[in-house]
Order: structure tokens, then sequence, then C-alpha cells
């Protein structure tokens, strides 16, 4: 199964973002320059990696460092001169399988789920489109969380609903009809597979279970739009323990799901380039 971050959408984004984007041997690597280290390299999930990749990455680059997320453990035994580093991506998340029938998947579904959908089934969910909307997405999204939560730019939604188009969903409620938003995600689609991008709740948003009722209609629209997959984007890996992600990590099994490990994130630095 191939990775969002190694698709034609993503590389368009990343491409907006301000990145190089470089295909070689079929596997997308994205670089960026940085002032006085020189180039940055990560390469995300990708189907297959060699040391032949490598090395003209090297020779065409020459970075202070190259960043592996390996899919499979294979790949590890391909770069055995790097070493183990911290991960970018979710190490651990969900894949919910959407072949199965929505009448089967909303019995999988836990009980708390199914009570929370009960209880929004009458919620008006919006999904904005245009420029204006995307704009007015984002500020409903700085005034529901904390001024020290990472909310992304304007432009940086703007290139990704550019980027991936009719395979992106923003999706908001106010909770009532014409109330502001207070809860909202994005969700896209690349290739098989719909992802569970970001999202954001307020507390009385939280205190309704909006949420519940975004996701579903969100792995609704995944299958609508022939996904075969639903991956959660992301759930707490006791590898690299982060209590933070405890609560969505529980709202997120609600919904069923196989939880699917990735191997160990792997850096390459200049000391070890043989430059």
């Amino acid at each position: 199964m191939t990775d969002l971050r190694q698709s034609p959408s993503y590389a368009r984004f990343m491409s907006l973002e301000g990145w190089t984007v470089d295909k070689s041997e079929g596997t997308y690597s994205y670089v960026k320059k940085l002032p006085l280290l020189g180039h940055f390299i990560k390469i995300q999930r990708p189907a297959t990696i060699t040391p032949k990749l490598i090395n003209a990455l090297e020779t065409k680059y020459r970075p202070f460092q190259i960043l592996l997320e390996p899919a499979v453990i294979s790949h590890q035994s391909s770069v055995i001169s790097f070493k183990p580093a911290s991960p970018y991506l979710p190490s651990k998340t969900l894949i919910l399988d959407l072949t199965q029938s929505e009448k089967k998947l909303y019995a999988d579904l836990k009980k708390d789920c199914r009570y929370a959908l009960r209880k929004t089934k009458d919620s008006l969910l919006t999904t904005p489109s245009s420029l204006s909307e995307i704009s007015g997405f984002r500020k409903a999204w700085k005034r529901s969380v904390p001024f020290t939560r990472y909310v992304p730019s304007r432009k940086n939604m703007e290139n990704l609903q550019h980027s991936f188009n009719k395979d992106s969903l923003f999706m908001q409620t106010g909770l009532h009809s014409r109330s502001e938003a207070k809860a909202g995600a994005i969700f896209l689609k690349a290739g098989p597979t719909a992802y569970y991008w970001q999202a954001f709740t307020n507390k009385e948003a939280r205190k309704a279970l909006i949420q519940y009722q975004i996701v579903w209609r969100g792995i609704l629209w995944a299958k609508k739009e022939g996904a075969k997959t639903f991956d959660f984007e992301g759930i707490y890996d006791n590898r690299f323990p982060n209590k933070s992600w405890l609560g969505f990590t529980h709202f997120k099994k609600s919904f069923g799901g196989k939880e699917a490990i990735y191997p160990q994130a792997l850096k390459k630095t200049r000391r070890s380039l043989n430059f």
C-alpha cells in the first residue's frame, strides 16, 4: 500500500510549500536547503529504498542530513549506515477496512461512539472549499484551541486543498445552524487510502461529542470516494511515549480498525557521509 507521502498530490503540496521534490526510482524525496547547514532530505514511507538511491541523493545534494522513515523493516537492511532517529511521522497508527458495508462499519463501533453519533445525528456539517471559506475554517480553528497549539497557515491549507482537490475534504460544524464553527477536520485521499489528516475541537464541541460525527462523516466520504482503507494518522506508541496522545488514541479506537506499527526512523548525518 503506497503511503500518502509517496503520492503525486502530496509531492505537489510539498513543492508549493517550498521543498524541492526529487523523484528517483519511483520514490519521492523532499529536499530543503537550510541556511548555514545546507540540504536536508527526508524520505517518508517509500515503497522501496536502495543504496543506489541514497548514493544518488548524496552525490546530487551533498546533504548534511538524510532522514528516512521506512514503511517496512526490510528497508532497514538496505541502509545499514543509518542511525536511529526520532520520528517525524506517527510511528503507530490505526487502519480501518472500508471494503466492509456501512452497516458492518457501524456495528463495529464502540458503544460510546454509537451513543455520540445518535446524540449528534442532526448536527449541521458544512464543507468549506473556496479560498474565503478555507480562511474562515482556519480562523475558527485558531479561536477553538489554545494559543500554544499549532495551527497551519492559511497558505498551507490552500496549498493542501489545491494539491489534493477533490481528494480533500474540509469539514466543520458550529453545533447550531448559524453559530461559528467550533470543530472541524481535514480528510485526504491518496490512491486507495483516505487519511484523517488534522482536526480541531473546542471545549463546547468536545462536551457535545460532535467530533465523533465529524470523523464518521469523513469515513463515509472516504468510502463513497472509493477508498479501501482509512488511516487515522497516528495513535499512542509506547516506544515513543507521549501521554498527550492517550486521549485521542482512545477516541480513534472507538471506530474500530487494526493497529499498524512502523519501523524505527533512521538518519544519516554529514559526519558519516564520507564527504
